[in-house]
């Protein structure tokens, strides 16, 4: 079982949602969303930390090409951000909502959002990224 902690004191001022274009779509129109299936069966929206972005994307959205990465403010995210241990080495924040409720992450959030595009060696980068 992975290990709970609060955001870190003094935390990252900002966290990363890798987001498909549909998802954004609806976090733009709706102003709230619940993310992708992983996110509902887990109870929480599954975030990183910028120097984490690179594994997420080869981990998880290899050969994908409709992706956006959203810059998250923490501050607004309250006590719903939790960082759990996954290994040894990392620990990934989760958004959870207040009392550890299943919250909607919402757009208000979001500071700043890029396309990631493909390089000639298959890899996604975007302005973040560089």
């Amino acid at each position: 079982m992975a290990s709970r902690t609060p955001s870190p004191e003094g935390g990252e001022a900002f966290v990363y949602r890798v987001s498909t274009a549909e998802e954004w779509e609806e976090l733009q129109s709706k102003g709230a969303t619940l993310g992708r299936d992983l996110d509902r069966r887990t109870g929480c929206i599954h975030l990183c930390t910028l120097r984490q972005v690179k594994m997420v994307l080869q981990n998880h959205f290899k050969g994908r090409e409709d992706l956006y990465l959203l810059q998250i403010d923490t501050s607004k995210l309250g006590d719903g951000l939790v960082y759990e241990a996954v290994d040894e080495s990392n620990s990934f924040p989760h958004f959870y909502g207040p009392s550890r409720s299943f919250d909607p992450l919402r757009l208000g959030a979001v500071t700043t959002s890029e396309k990631l595009r493909p390089q000639v060696n298959g890899q996604l980068t975007c302005g973040f990224l560089s």
